[in-house]
């Protein structure tokens, strides 16, 4: 699964894929486990953190949505990968502090023509949701030039 991760177009501190679990044609599982140095704590809120929903959102969609891209395009030819999140509808339950670990469990509903859809679900270590909803995007290759 980390080649998959490596593939991720994304960069600490963007980056909020430290584990996957699974990958399928039906579905990913992940994790990642938010460091109490994250850069966007020191604005939200600084006298007590928790984690912005934007955030667990990119999480959801980093493990959900492109790894689960990624894994359906591996048979595909070479090429750098483009996601383009198109759309997100979430419900947020609990809040996300420093120091947490979010596992995500996304379901593919359809991939067809470079669109993905999926719902996802976020749980923290309790097993508590604390997010959930559905993640849309294009996830396709760029052809190589050469």
């Amino acid at each position: 699964m980390q080649e998959i991760i490596d593939q991720l177009p994304y960069q600490k501190p963007f980056l909020f894929v430290d584990h996957l679990e699974k990958l399928d044609e039906n579905g990913a599982i992940g994790s990642y486990t938010l460091k109490e140095e994250e850069f966007f704590y020191q604005g939200h809120f600084p006298e007590n953190p928790v984690t912005p929903g934007v955030i667990l959102t990119e999480i959801a969609a980093q493990i959900g949505l492109v790894s689960l891209g990624i894994y359906l395009l591996q048979n595909q030819t070479e090429g750098e990968v483009i996601p383009v999140f198109s759309s997100s509808n979430m419900d947020f339950l609990k809040p996300v502090y420093p120091g947490e670990k979010v596992k995500v469990f996304s379901t593919k509903e359809y991939f067809r023509f470079s669109k993905l859809k999926c719902k996802v679900v976020m749980l923290n270590e309790a097993g508590e949701e604390v997010c959930k909803g559905t993640l849309s995007g294009m996830v396709t290759r760029k052809a190589n030039k050469n």
